[in-house]
């Protein structure tokens, strides 16, 4: 958003704050009262609040007064204000779990200053400040504990509001005011759709997938989805700017020398092709020499990068405040995280139908042709890094996180024997999913290993049986004839006969 909108903005709500006709549990009026503590109580109180009537934000106000909302100014300065060394937004972060998203704004209205507080509203889980949870009764600040009519409404409303239903921007204006924050021609692009000829055709359009709706003042909402999908600037949305994907590459292979480091902040639907290509420009290549002319191969399959972006931004936790998906580019790997833990064992990912937090979004996802259809996006990704003999892609869940790291080429012999365990194992997995077993002969032709040398297939065959990551699937078989298994399949699936 502009500063100049920005700015017209923040009038328009002060304006719209003062009107109310009383304090209300979503807003706060002060005039000079700034004590930490006080503010990071009424953060937790109100964020609660506004998820228990409904609200995208709350807010807390100084320099009006308070029994009849005149502008009366302040000299607060939050920007200025320290508690000990340490300045007071960073102070009152580190003590908000989760961490929500909130700003200080400084209003010059009638030559006085006005300071704002946007908050945005608790998701998931109500927000404590210090450990303690707050709730607004009334137009007074209490512990949440002491009313459990109000903790059970929230955890009510917790358990049954997707993120995508959330509002990013509330009462947004008129039908300009919101088709001026979305990228809708992409909508119709995506899903090969005419542009309707009108303005009505296209907030119709919009509505029926629920990127928008009509709010009770008869305005426009734009939903989390729609924002996170179609945002021409993410950072517009209070809600979502933390979300947009920063690419990061290195020098090398440690992450001492940042060479780019860029913000992809557009919609994830609307600029999931310009986010590919750029990832796909910065990663290494190799070239190859032939008879006549010399062809630059890219290191990694792009499609296995291509799905693993789209998997981080549908399956990232979004209740995790400051932090959104990143890609790490380094000379001998590319490293995909996203916020929230994996909702499946990273060893079950290639076999298992995912479950996603953002089923709507993820819906839509694959509408757009943007991720393969529901359980086959992971088998695909190793897949192509089989067919392009690369070391097996690693998938783990650092705390609070999910990462998924593709290798450059290593020729066997250099490959660490974790890597060859993992290998062997999601060889397996895919092999059982194509309705065969792994054999020698199989795995000798996913590594590359040439006949003669089927005693080194054998090799990666017993370290993976000792790491318990595979079975042989009939013990009384010959040597020659083992199948191997993945450890938790029981046998090999077979179609059934046509009669």
């Amino acid at each position: 958003m502009s500063s100049t909108r920005r700015a017209n903005y923040l009038q328009s709500l002060l304006g719209e704050l003062c009107a109310l006709p009383r304090e209300a549990e979503w807003v706060e009026f002060k005039e000079n009262n700034f004590k930490p503590d006080d503010i990071g109580q009424y953060i937790s109180a109100l964020a609660n609040a506004a998820a228990l009537v409904g609200k995208t934000h709350a807010y807390l106000v100084w320099g009006v007064r308070d029994n009849d909302h005149t502008l009366v100014g302040t000299r607060f300065k939050p920007h200025e204000e320290k508690v000990g060394r340490e300045e007071l937004e960073s102070w009152l972060l580190r003590l908000l779990e989760p961490k929500i998203d909130f700003q200080f704004n400084t209003i010059a209205a009638d030559e006085l200053t006005i300071v704002l507080l946007e908050i945005t509203l608790a998701a998931r889980q109500p927000v404590r400040f210090s450990g303690q949870e707050y709730i607004r009764v009334g137009s007074y600040k209490k512990k949440l504990k002491d009313f459990p009519e109000k903790e059970r409404a929230l955890w009510r409303i917790f358990d049954q509001t997707p993120f995508e239903e959330g509002i990013a921007w509330q009462d947004a204006g008129t039908e300009e005011d919101v088709l001026s924050l979305l990228d809708y021609p992409s909508y119709f692009d995506l899903l090969e759709l005419p542009l309707p000829d009108n303005r009505q055709g296209i907030l119709t359009a919009l509505a029926a997938e629920r990127l928008i709706r009509r709010s009770d003042a008869g305005h426009w909402d734009i939903t989390h989805l729609g924002g996170i999908l179609f945002a021409k600037r993410l950072e517009d949305f209070h809600t979502l700017r933390r979300q947009a994907v920063r690419v990061v590459q290195y020098s090398g292979t440690r992450r001492t020398e940042t060479l780019k480091e860029q913000e992809r902040a557009r919609g994830y639907a609307a600029g999931f092709e310009r986010l590919v290509s750029y990832i796909n420009g910065l990663l290494p290549a190799n070239e190859v020499l032939g008879q006549a002319l010399r062809r630059t191969i890219a290191m990694f399959p792009e499609r296995a990068v291509r799905e693993l972006v789209a998997n981080a931004l549908i399956h990232q936790d979004f209740s995790v405040t400051g932090a959104g998906p990143m890609v790490e580019i380094f000379t001998d790997r590319i490293e995909i995280t996203n916020p929230g833990e994996p909702l499946v064992d990273p060893q079950r990912f290639i076999d298992s139908p995912p479950r996603s937090r953002n089923e709507s979004l993820a819906g839509l996802m694959r509408r757009f042709g943007i991720c393969e259809e529901r359980g086959s996006g992971i088998d695909k990704v190793v897949l192509e890094v089989e067919l392009f003999q690369l070391p097996a892609p690693l998938f783990e869940r650092p705390d609070g996180f999910t990462r998924a790291v593709l290798f450059a080429h290593k020729e066997l012999k250099a490959m660490e024997k974790p890597d060859r365990i993992r290998a062997t194992y999601q060889h397996a997995c895919l092999r059982y999913l194509t309705r065969e077993a792994m054999t020698n002969t199989s795995l000798r032709e996913r590594f590359g290993i040439v006949g003669k040398n089927a005693a080194v297939a054998s090799r990666l065959l017993n370290e993976a049986l000792e790491a318990g990551l595979i079975v042989i699937a009939d013990p009384n078989a010959g040597t020659r004839n083992r199948q191997y298994l993945p450890f938790w399949a029981t046998s090999v699936p077979r179609s059934p006969e046509i009669v």
